[in-house]
């Protein structure tokens, strides 16, 4: 008679060999650690054939890293259910000091079957696509600042001060290439970091036209579209958002969102004793940086450019709706915290966990078209 059973499947992935462990179904189930088989696609298709000749049903887990979501992708295939898991959300001992790859598949797999494990959103591969197009962007745009900063930095060692106001434009440009030093090697020095940073900028061009170009071909276009209509939020910022953030209806409220972008402040609290802290900061780091930009935006009084008014004519009105009560009750708040005498980058952080909101209904509505 054939075994219909489940079974859970711990797996500790690494590059070249991933270590298997099995916790059979039931508090008192069997906990074993099968061994270790090769990482390539084949020698995990015959681990679930073998698997599924004595169980009906598996269920895989493994921690979400830089092995990716192509082992995911592979079990769901084969028709079998698995969860990548949120690493710093498992459950670990203050006492244990050994970590093997045998005893963290076997924890995987009694945790599974516990169910306190918490799985990661996987996005598709479009997704995933786009997701690492506007990591590169973020890349080059870091790449070109290190690189403007060295010259900047020579600059002021030599003591040469640029007089005009802005930096980095057209003047700027020529005040750098007119500069003569006495010394032959820092005028190379200076002509070889001026055609690096020009260099990281025709980069960082070259991946924002490819973003504008793929952009339409994306099944969340129609929301980047709709954020734009927010204060302070233009494409690359919506499209880093859903990039990083992806199908909003997986929250079933705004807080969980600000919660999972580390936006709400933390708490450690003991009897009668409340201690609130910082923000936690446990989320998405970029998403984070993105919407703190765009905050510093509210502290203007309100008011829509031209630029935005064209975008805003191209949406639902509901969404114009939400929109416009937004830049309303983001620049009261922020006129309120700093009138109480908060400092400014605390009342920016507050109307950015408030922005996170109001970016949640428009993608709640939108998505729901």
């Amino acid at each position: 008679m054939e075994q219909h059973t489940e079974v859970f499947v711990g797996l500790d992935v690494a590059k070249a060999r991933h270590a298997v462990a099995v916790a059979e179904e039931g508090r008192q189930g069997e906990v074993r650690y099968i061994g270790e088989i090769g990482a390539d696609p084949e020698s995990v298709r015959r681990l679930v054939t073998k698997l599924e000749k004595r169980h009906g049903r598996l269920h895989f887990c493994y921690e979400a890293g830089p092995t990716g979501y192509g082992l995911y992708r592979q079990l769901v295939k084969l028709g079998h259910q698995c969860s990548v898991v949120a690493p710093s959300l498992i459950p670990r001992k203050p006492g244990e000091r050994v970590k093997t790859n045998r005893r963290d598949a076997l924890q995987l797999a009694r945790l599974l079957r516990a169910g306190e494990l918490t799985a990661v959103w996987v996005p598709d591969e479009a997704h995933e696509a786009m997701r690492d197009l506007i990591r590169c962007r973020q890349m080059a745009v870091d790449d070109l600042r290190r690189k403007r900063q060295t010259i900047s930095s020579m600059m002021l060692r030599q003591g040469r001060v640029y007089p005009g106001k802005k930096t980095w434009g057209a003047g700027h440009t020529q005040w750098l290439q007119a500069q003569r030093f006495d010394h032959l090697g820092q005028h190379l020095v200076l002509q070889e970091l001026l055609l690096a940073a020009r260099h990281a900028g025709e980069q960082l061009d070259r991946i924002e036209a490819a973003i504008v170009e793929l952009l339409p071909k994306w099944s969340l276009a129609p929301v980047v579209e709709a954020l734009q209509g927010l204060r302070g939020v233009n494409l690359v910022t919506a499209a880093t958002v859903m990039a990083e953030v992806g199908d909003l209806r997986r929250f079933e409220n705004p807080r969980q969102l600000m919660a999972y972008l580390g936006l709400v402040p933390g708490e450690r609290s003991t009897g009668d004793t409340v201690h609130r802290l910082g923000i936690t900061k446990a989320g998405n780091g970029r998403v984070r940086q993105a919407l703190v930009e765009s905050a510093w935006s509210y502290r203007h009084p309100p008011r829509t450019s031209q630029n935005k008014h064209d975008i805003l004519e191209h949406l639902p009105p509901a969404v114009r709706d939400i929109a416009a009560k937004a830049q309303l009750r983001l620049c009261a708040r922020y006129r309120a915290l700093s009138q109480r005498g908060k400092k400014l980058t605390i009342a920016v952080t507050a109307v950015a966990r408030e922005l996170a909101g109001f970016i949640w209904a428009i993608g709640r509505e939108v998505q729901a078209m």
